[in-house]
């Protein structure tokens, strides 16, 4: 899907209406790594499958593997690069990796992970 300025890829109000999760999704590669439907719905949407990756592969980083809940934040600058960070749920950080070019259609986006398992705030 392309976006616009006055057509975003999702929408805040869309993301709060993912207030829990019936059905999850494997990753393909990850196989112990679940996401719900709300990151799905934010994959398709924004065309950031990649993000998913992302989060399930550097759970290998012992740093991030150690912790059991953790809050990943994707900060998208103007110039198109971003920054994805992991914290550890108290504001300390655990991990950080540059994007060096991205189409995120939106100024960033916050993901928790615990027991194995991506999802967005709201689901919690």
């Amino acid at each position: 899907m392309t976006t616009t300025e006055s057509q975003p890829a999702f929408t805040q109000a869309e993301l709060a209406a993912f207030t829990g999760s019936e059905q999850w999704f494997r990753h393909p590669l990850c196989r112990k790594m679940l996401y719900t439907e709300g990151v799905k719905f934010v994959a398709d949407r924004a065309g950031a499958y990649w993000l998913i990756d992302e989060i399930a592969f550097a759970q290998a980083e012992p740093s991030v593997a150690r912790e059991e809940f953790q809050v990943w934040r994707l900060i998208v600058d103007i110039d198109g690069s971003a920054t994805l960070a992991c914290e550890d749920g108290n504001d300390n950080a655990v991990y950080s990796k540059r994007i060096p070019l991205t189409d995120f259609p939106a100024p960033g986006i916050a993901l928790w992970c615990a027991n194995n398992t991506i999802y967005l705030p709201s689901e919690h």
